[in-house]
């Protein structure tokens, strides 16, 4: 009975449709659940969808809802009985293909927030930072107010955002179809701030490729290093090419070594050199390193910087090291035993400390005492099926690489085997194989 009375309180609260002259302002909007008729979860809302006309105010032509396993897609406001910013009501089911924005399309959050636009009055420019659309009497949802924030010049003629925000109507403005590329990115990246990097490496796939580069350069680089470890190598390649060059190193020496190594593959041998040539020399000796070997071997797969400590290091302190926020959970789960130098290549390879068995063990004990000598490094040049099945077989989320000498190089996780055992697209392909077509009009409601 306590079921049914809960789904009957939900359909309560959701019962209704939106009013004619119903407001919605889509920053706010954007994150708010998605309900189908009987009141269960479909979605959140990440964007909305607008058509920018040569005459009359933009018009509003679906959602952007975020549905399980990230992917987004398009649902048409046709399909929408009530919007606004506490919970948005679908008529019916959702169609499930991943959505891909058109060349006539706008999406509000990703491509209109931070955009600059003209006063018609010729009192000069400001920079949108919410957009209001509105239902009409014939049912279309159209843009009809933006909250803006007036520029201000500043020194040496630059403008500077610190003005006044004030509220106009679209026919106040010019400049909705400008694609500016000097479009800021604060307020997309504001709505997405606690994405994590592969959420957010999503949102900047699902952008076009100048928005996409104005996004990724507004990240610091750190966060940019993270995403971009997240994204298909063409979007990799392309912003990394979209950076200033000692920008770009930077943001190298942020990622991880492997996965640098891999960015950096796919670059011409000139830009290669020069890229190396502007790291610390510490950071691109590691990353040379790794482009020496083949992509499927183990050296090619693994990474240099696992928890590599001496065996007289505390458990205590062994603990502390696999805390470092950095590490992957696959990295995390093991200490990696060797004789001095600690940094890779290492003095031998002595064998790993498990961290379950780190947390059975006495804190003030040393780590030499407790160590697996029994896990089988491969060696540099191991193939990829090599290295898998010895993951597989001793049901290990990372193992050691060394060399002839059974110096330490590094270590392969699981994945990192992931990465090169599913097709190349899999960032950018959907769970379901084959969808059915989606019907996407130009005009009228939305895309069917």
């Amino acid at each position: 009975m306590r079921g049914a009375t809960v789904r009957v309180a939900r359909l309560v609260r959701l019962t209704g449709v939106s009013s004619v002259g119903t407001r919605v302002f889509v920053a706010r909007l954007a994150g708010t659940i998605v309900f189908d008729p009987l009141g269960d979860q479909v979605g959140r809302v990440r964007d909305v969808v607008v058509l920018v006309r040569p005459k009359g105010p933009p018009r509003a032509v679906g959602l952007v809802v975020e549905v399980a396993g990230r992917r987004r897609v398009f649902l048409p406001l046709t399909r929408v009985t009530s919007v606004d910013a506490g919970q948005v009501i679908s008529t019916g089911l959702v169609n499930m293909r991943r959505f891909e924005q058109r060349a006539f399309e706008t999406v509000v959050v990703g491509e209109l927030l931070d955009r600059t636009v003209d006063f018609v009055d010729g009192s000069g420019q400001a920079s949108i930072e919410d957009v209001a659309i509105e239902l009409q009497r014939n049912g279309d949802w159209v843009v009809t107010k933006l909250f803006v924030r007036r520029h201000r010049p500043g020194k040496s003629g630059l403008l500077r955002r610190r003005g006044e925000t004030v509220m106009v109507t679209v026919d106040e403005v010019t400049g909705l179809a400008r694609r500016s590329a000097e479009q800021g990115a604060e307020l997309l990246l504001a709505q997405y701030e606690d994405l994590k990097p592969a959420d957010l490496a999503d949102v900047l796939h699902d952008l076009g490729r100048a928005r996409r580069l104005q996004v990724a350069t507004a990240l610091d680089n750190e966060r940019l290093a993270d995403v971009l470890e997240e994204l298909p190598e063409d979007d990799q390649v392309a912003i990394l090419q979209g950076l200033e060059l000692t920008r770009a190193a930077d943001v190298l020496e942020a990622m991880q070594p492997d996965d640098a190594a891999d960015l950096l593959g796919e670059l011409p041998d000139a830009q290669q050199a020069e890229l190396l040539g502007l790291m610390e020399p510490d950071e691109a000796d590691d990353v040379r390193r790794l482009l020496a070997y083949e992509d499927n071997t183990a050296g090619g797969l693994m990474t240099t910087e696992p928890v590599i400590l001496g065996p007289e290091t505390s458990i205590a302190s062994a603990l502390a090291h696999v805390r470092r926020q950095d590490l992957t959970p696959a990295l995390a789960s093991m200490v990696f035993v060797a004789r001095p130098p600690l940094e890779t290549p290492t003095g031998r390879f002595i064998g790993v400390v498990h961290l379950q068995r780190l947390l059975r063990e006495p804190p003030h004990d040393a780590i030499g005492s407790i160590v697996d000598t029994d896990i089988e490094a491969a060696p540099a040049e191991a193939p990829l099926l090599t290295v898998t099945r010895q993951l597989a077989t001793y049901n290990l989320l990372a193992m050691p690489v060394v060399d002839a000498e059974k110096r330490l190089l590094g270590a392969v996780s699981v994945d990192d085997v992931l990465d090169h055992l599913l097709p190349e697209d899999w960032r950018e392909t959907d769970d379901d194989e084959h969808p059915a077509p989606v019907t996407r009009p130009t005009s009228g409601g939305g895309r069917g």
